[in-house]
């Protein structure tokens, strides 16, 4: 579901057309806020792609929401 960037910050593993996928971990997220109407990019509100935590990145977009995935040891 998620990947690390560079930063360690989440990174939505499946990029930003995968709309069910989008709605279905937002539908389970405690963190989803919904964003302001005019940012919002998808008819469903209830989507990880209209979160106010969401920041979008070249191939996805990062949540800052979540905490941060750690390195393996």
């Amino acid at each position: 579901m998620w990947r690390r960037d560079q930063r360690g910050n989440r990174e939505f593993a499946h990029g930003k057309e995968a709309w069910g996928v989008a709605a279905e971990v937002a539908g389970c997220c405690a963190c989803f806020v919904a964003d302001v109407e005019e940012e919002q990019v998808v008819e469903e509100e209830l989507s990880c792609y209209n979160c106010r935590y969401r920041r979008w990145s070249v191939e996805s977009f990062t949540c800052l929401g979540l905490p941060p995935l750690h390195e393996a040891a």
